[in-house]
Formats: structure tokens, C-alpha cells, sequence
């Protein structure tokens, strides 16, 4: 019997109060239908700016240092020894084909340390310019906290690389106690895995280093804490670190049942005492909508099928549709389905706490991804990074090979900011689309999701095939830096070119939608419009609200509002 002590913690780190939270999913070579290893996350922030982060290659001088900001604040934090040579990085994927991404899941206040240097963010991103494979990037992220400290709370990273793709929760000793205490599971090849603002990892293999690593004292650090007082077989690093809680089920773990539930057409087929078993997604319901704290997740799942880009990024847009949690099949959804709940998390009424749904998709996403870790391709052309800004659910990605030289001007860091605005800016661009949808969004999203797809699908099944080929065959031929500007003019077209599709997206759907109305269109998307007037709409159409939204609309005013 596992004996895990009563541990406080401050309601504010519980995942169901966070006012920020983000999403992973995992793909492993051998789940994926091209052989690559996929990575997607989605940045929810409120105060988070959608860019792309761009590092070149470097070489610096023995005696160098890196200074250190706080990633969420920019906030000074000190500085460390920059490395002799660092590798390229475009966003969280570097041009050796790693990639890491992360959710935060809070944890004891105690263990933060404030005197730390190394952040989650600065962890990620100083890792990936110095680490080619997930397992040097496993210890660089241990080196590099252990010797500076660690200021930031719990975190579960995703790291993959073309062959390896590894689950890593992490979390700090406090301000006496410099580092983290972790540990880190390697997916076993075909399966996926999905986190979201709750440590997943609970008992793992002791002794079993090729797929799973640990630091020396995570038992024993709990044991010291008075968190754990039971066999060493029977550690949880959840149960000590993170306990579950209805915020943390249904806030968190609720969005990676909802992944691995489409991904794996409704059957979770996982291992267990080393036999693979299968039972219905349905047997977790309880337990992902907070209901059931008692049960456990499989952390690895094997999909229904091999699993493509579309297939991930597809999963970052949904809100729970076809589940008991569906956000548009309530009254919240108001008259026009909007599958969103403005923060905060929770609200009171007559004495009772509720919730407000938190699904994959969400308003607050400053910036999203699928990475794409594709071994088959040499490096400088395998590295492939998706990128969107803004709510997954209408807004698109655009493909970033990470070898580019230039980033396109859409997604420039310093092109814009939360506080201010700019015309030639996807981050601003998406949200003034997203923002359009929310106050029709039945009738709105649809059209943006079409665009969408059909972007996404033409570039993953037409283009990027393509581009891939032509750059191989330079490589190959050993003309790496033409294939390189081949990339990069590839990259900065693309996203110039979608970015202006998106703008000219913005102004149809204000003249489409004006007022509640909707204008008919023609196949090639011109407005109808009436045989006198080519300015006068022809087969305007008015779809008022849904059936929900009436029912209670009747419920709450029907005497007055009644036709007689």
C-alpha cells in the first residue's frame, strides 16, 4: 500500500485556478505516419505574445556568460557561462532536430527557489542550443538547474528527437536545497503520450536506465519532506509532488484524456504488467472529469491509427465536442455555440463553487505548434516546426524550417506586443479573426476552419513533400547553403502569403456576418447580390440562435416574451 502523507497546497497552484495553462501532445516515430516524432503545445497565456523565437548558430570566447531573463516576466534572474558554440533554434526545436516543450503544474510553494537563475523557459531554450539528442537534453536540463537553482514551480516537459521521445515531470527542492528533484519516461516506440498542467509520471521502473531516468533523491527528498513514508516500489511522483485534485482532473488531466480519446478513436489500448490491454476511453470519464480521484490514467497510449500532423494539430483545436464536457451544448455557449468560458476558472453561486470548462483550444494561446523531429531527412531539412498564433481553433500553421536564415516579418520578435498593436503582425492578425468568430461563432468559426484545412492540408500533402525533396538532393550534393536559402525563402513566402490570406480572411467575415446577418456567396466566393444594385445583397439570411439557447430563454422570460 502506497503511503503518501497529506500535503498542503496553496489553492493559487492548483491547475483549476491557474489563470494560464498549456497543452503537449506526444507522437513517437513509430506512431506517426511518416516515421517522425511530433511534439504540439500550446502557449495559454494572458500575457503571453505570439512570435517565433529565432537563435542563430554561435561561437563565443572562453569567458563569456549568458544572461538569464525570466521567461513569463523578463525579469532579470543573473547569469551563467555561455557554452563554447551553441546550435540554432527556431521557436522550441533546434536544427539538430530536438525539440521541448512544457505545461506547468505549480506544486508546493516551498519548493520554488527565488534566489534560482534557471526558469522553465530558459531551461528549454538554453537547452536546446546546446543538446542534439532528448537524453543530453535530459541532462543539460539537470545540470543546468542543479547548478544555478531553480526559481519556477513544477513542470512536465515533452523532449523529443528523430529516434526518442521522453516525458520528464520536474519540480525544485526550495531556496535550502539548490535544483530539482525529476524524473523522466521514454515513450515506448508506437505509443503517444498527452500532459496538461498535472504531473503525469506516478510510479516508474527503478531500475530499468534505457526508459526511465531519475534524480538519486527524488524518494528520499520526499521521504525528508514527511510526503512519503512507504516502499520504494510504491513511489508516486504525482502523489508526492503533485496531488490530484478535482482542478487538477478536471482543469488538466481532463484535456490529455480528450487527446489520447480522439487520437485513439475512443479505446485506450495501454500496457499493463506487461500485457497490452484495451478498454474504453469511457472507463476514465469519472476520473478526467474530477469525479473520480482514485483512478489512474495510462500516461502511454497506442492510437487507432498512424497519426499525421493534421491529426495532432486537429487535436490542439478541440473543446471536449461529442463528451459530457462539450462547451457548446450548454447554456455558457449562449445563442451561438461559443465552446469558450472567460476566466475565471471558477464562480460562486447561492454557495456552491463551480466551474468554468477548460478544454485543449482556448482564447488565451499566445502561441501554438506541431514540431516535427523527421529522422528519414537530414537535419537541415527534417527540422520542422508548424507554427500558429492565437486560439488553435481559428488559426492556422504555417511551416518553419528551423535551418531558415530569416523569420518572416508576420512572426518577427519585437513586431508587436500585448500592449501594442500591429497591422502586419500574425499574433494580432489571428486574434482580430478569433475575436470576429467568438460573437457568431456556429456561423463564423466553420468558415475560418475551412480555411484552415485547407492550407494545412495543401502544404503538408503538396508542398512540404516537394520543398523536402529539392533540399535533400542539395544536401546530398553537398550545397547545404543552397538548400538552406531554398528553406528560408520558402519558409518567408509561405507565411507572408497565408498572413495576407488571413487579413483579406478578417474583412470577409465583417461584411459577410455584419450585424447578425449572413450574405450568400457565390462558389468563387463573390456576394450575391440583386439584379439592380451590385452593392444590395441578394439571399441574405438571418440564423438566429440555437436550440439551447432558446429553451432557456423561454425557461427564464417565455410569459413575457410570448406571442399572443
Amino acid at each position: 500500500m502506497r503511503k503518501f502523507l497529506p500535503l498542503l497546497i496553496s489553492a493559487a497552484l492548483l491547475c483549476g485556478n491557474r489563470s494560464e495553462a498549456c497543452t503537449n501532445v506526444i507522437v513517437t516515430p513509430g506512431a506517426s505516419a511518416d516515421g517522425s516524432s511530433m511534439v504540439s503545445y500550446a502557449a495559454d497565456s494572458h500575457t503571453l505574445y505570439g512570435e517565433l523565437y529565432f537563435t542563430p548558430a554561435g561561437t563565443f570566447r572562453p569567458g563569456s556568460m549568458l544572461s538569464i531573463r525570466e521567461w513569463d516576466t523578463q525579469r532579470p534572474l543573473g547569469s551563467i557561462p555561455q557554452a563554447a558554440s551553441t546550435y540554432q533554434t527556431a521557436g522550441n526545436m533546434n536544427v539538430h532536430q530536438l525539440i521541448i516543450a512544457e505545461t506547468t503544474w505549480g506544486g508546493p510553494e516551498e519548493l520554488s527557489d527565488p534566489d534560482g537563475i534557471m526558469d522553465y523557459g530558459s531551461l528549454i531554450y538554453v537547452t536546446l542550443q546546446r543538446a542534439k539528442t532528448a537524453r543530453e537534453a535530459i541532462e543539460t536540463i539537470v545540470e543546468l538547474a542543479n547548478t544555478y537553482g531553480y526559481p519556477s514551480s513544477g513542470e512536465t516537459f515533452s523532449i523529443a528527437d528523430t529516434e526518442e521521445a521522453w516525458v520528464m515531470d520536474l519540480v525544485g527542492k526550495g531556496p535550502d536545497d539548490k535544483g530539482i528533484v525529476w524524473v523522466a519516461r521514454r515513450i515506448p516506440d508506437g505509443y503517444i503520450c498527452a500532459h496538461a498542467n498535472q504531473a503525469r509520471i506516478t510510479t516508474f521502473p527503478l531500475d530499468d536506465p534505457e526508459n526511465c531516468l531519475y534524480a538519486p533523491d527524488v524518494i528520499s527528498f520526499a521521504r525528508e519532506k514527511g510526503w512519503f513514508d512507504g516502499e520504494d516500489a510504491e513511489f508516486s511522483f504525482r502523489d508526492a509532488y503533485n496531488p490530484l485534485t478535482f482542478g487538477g482532473a478536471r482543469g488538466c488531466d481532463a484535456r490529455a484524456w480528450s487527446a489520447f480519446n480522439i487520437l485513439c478513436d475512443g479505446t485506450f489500448t495501454y500496457e499493463e504488467d506487461g500485457q497490452e490491454v484495451s478498454r474504453p476511453a469511457s472507463d476514465w470519464l469519472e476520473y478526467a472529469m474530477g469525479y473520480d480521484l482514485d483512478g489512474e490514467m495510462p500516461l502511454f497510449v497506442k492510437p487507432a491509427r498512424k497519426i499525421t500532423m493534421k491529426d495532432v494539430a486537429d487535436v490542439m483545436r478541440d473543446h471536449f465536442e461529442g463528451t459530457p464536457m462539450d462547451m457548446t451544448q450548454d447554456i455558457g455557449a449562449g445563442g451561438n455555440g461559443l465552446p469558450y468560458r472567460w476566466r475565471p476558472m471558477e464562480f460562486e453561486w447561492e454557495g456552491k463553487t463551480y466551474t468554468n470548462e477548460r478544454a485543449i483550444a482556448t482564447q488565451q494561446t499566445g502561441f501554438w505548434f506541431v514540431a516535427q523531429s523527421r529522422g528519414s531527412l537530414p537535419d537541415e531539412v527534417g527540422a520542422l516546426l508548424w507554427f500558429g498564433c492565437d486560439d488553435a481553433a481559428t488559426s492556422y500553421l504555417t511551416p518553419v524550417y528551423v535551418s531558415t536564415t530569416e523569420v518572416p516579418e508576420c512572426l518577427r520578435v519585437g513586431n508587436g506586443d500585448m500592449l501594442h498593436y500591429s497591422p502586419t503582425s500574425q499574433f494580432w492578425m489571428c486574434n482580430r479573426v478569433a475575436n470576429a468568430c467568438y460573437r457568431m461563432y456556429d456561423q463564423m468559426a466553420p468558415v475560418v476552419r475551412e480555411m484552415a484545412d485547407k492550407f494545412e492540408l495543401q502544404q503538408m500533402n503538396e508542398m512540404i513533400p516537394q520543398i523536402d525533396e529539392a533540399a535533400a538532393r542539395l544536401v546530398g550534393k553537398g550545397r547545404t547553403d543552397r538548400a538552406r536559402r531554398m528553406l528560408t525563402e520558402y519558409t518567408v513566402a509561405i507565411a507572408q502569403h497565408q498572413f495576407e490570406v488571413w487579413t483579406k480572411l478578417e474583412e470577409m467575415l465583417l461584411v459577410k456576418f455584419i450585424d447578425g446577418n449572413v450574405k450568400a456567396q457565390a462558389e468563387d466566393g463573390s456576394f450575391l447580390h440583386s439584379e439592380y444594385s451590385e452593392g444590395i445583397p441578394e439571399g441574405l439570411t438571418q440564423p438566429g440562435y440555437t436550440d439551447i439557447w432558446k429553451e432557456a430563454v423561454v425557461r427564464d422570460n417565455g410569459d413575457i416574451l410570448e406571442v399572443r
